[in-house]
């Protein structure tokens, strides 16, 4: 099987497996326990909570959730009053939280996009005015890997007084998360560490309400006892996108290069330029994206966010981007990264690329 689907999760590294071993096996303490062995317990996950931590803008705390979608909800649910604006290529646990912040009485604005999938400033300027209390943006879209001009976005929160939040989900790691950024959600499992397990970073002196009430285990704004494994698993993964930062560049960049040739017949979803390599959003006239998934399968590749499949409809995203319901259902997104050899990148484009001239001619 050959696995390019790095967007709806990456391969357990390793070195993130070794971490989580002793603490699930022997070191089963209660982190939050007063005793000699939940201190221990406790002591690994601050390791783990400083090393997540050199990845991000100094001067904030890092609590950990269950994952990014749970810290996108505390951000956006724990904001102050106020208006929320986002825009419309947005993971369905920023949009759906907004809708239903919108149905509880809430301002909303979403922003649309231009084909490029990048939300034009001069219409964001005319949002975020003062009053709205929020902006949420993606740094790197989960769909169309495209990368949203962030500091703009924050920059323009700053001005109107508002806090901004920032989806780095996919960037994490991999982009640099820019500083003006008051709150920043990431989960582990995008960057070859477990699943289970996200952060919400927050900026010093920024407040936001608890969503989860109870022990209050993590600072007083996630209650919920930690998984000292799961965190030291998070922590291992992120030594390593720090410690083989250029090296998985480097390589990424490489197959993305390669991908143009192998992948000459298609049209990227997406700017060409602003976006991060590894995410291949495709389209090809004539093809259906479900059937050619059905038929190739021995990859692992996706029509979107895992998070929608199954649903039958067309991808939010790129019909943000204007394409047609027919061009949506013909396009299919290919991720790469750290462990993709570039061997089996050739086979898999072979493989799709037969698919798609049988399925596209009048027989097919």
């Amino acid at each position: 099987m050959i696995y390019l689907d790095y967007q709806a999760t990456t391969p357990l590294a390793p070195e993130a497996f070794e971490a989580m071993v002793p603490l699930l096996r022997d070191q089963f303490a209660n982190p939050h326990s007063a005793h000699r062995l939940g201190r221990a317990a406790a002591a690994q996950v601050e390791v783990a909570r400083e090393e997540i931590g050199r990845l991000l803008p100094p001067g904030g705390r890092l609590v950990f959730t269950s994952g990014a979608t749970e810290a996108l909800n505390i951000a956006i649910q724990g904001a102050p009053p106020g208006g929320i604006v986002t825009i419309a290529t947005e993971h369905a646990a920023v949009l759906d939280t907004v809708e239903a912040m919108r149905r509880k009485g809430r301002a909303v604005t979403i922003l649309p996009v231009g084909t490029d999938g990048l939300v034009d400033a001069e219409e964001a300027a005319r949002a975020i005015v003062p009053g709205v209390a929020i902006v949420v943006a993606m740094l790197v879209n989960n769909e169309i890997g495209v990368i949203q001009p962030v500091d703009t976005l924050a920059a323009l929160a700053y001005r109107a007084g508002a806090l901004f939040l920032c989806d780095a989900v996919q960037g994490y790691g991999r982009v640099p998360v820019p500083q003006a950024c008051d709150m920043v959600a990431i989960s582990a499992h995008k960057i070859h560490g477990p699943k289970g397990i996200g952060a919400l970073w927050v900026r010093d002196g920024v407040q936001v309400e608890p969503l989860i009430h109870g022990g209050g285990q993590e600072q007083g704004l996630r209650s919920g006892t930690l998984s000292p494994a799961l965190c030291a698993g998070f922590g291992a993964a992120a030594r390593l996108m720090r410690e083989r930062g250029h090296e998985d560049r480097a390589h990424v960049e490489q197959l993305a290069a390669l991908s143009r040739t192998l992948f000459a017949d298609w049209t990227l979803n997406g700017s060409a330029d602003s976006r991060y390599p590894g995410n291949l959003n495709l389209r090809r006239d004539g093809i259906d994206g479900a059937r050619l998934l059905s038929y190739c399968r021995n990859i692992a590749f996706s029509l979107g966010s895992a998070c929608a499949s199954g649903s039958g409809r067309p991808s939010h995203v790129l019909r943000a981007l204007g394409l047609t319901d027919a061009q949506a259902r013909g396009s299919v997104r290919i991720g790469f990264g750290r462990y993709t050899r570039r061997e089996e990148l050739e086979r898999a484009a072979e493989a799709l690329n037969e698919a798609a001239t049988a399925q596209a001619e009048p027989w097919g």
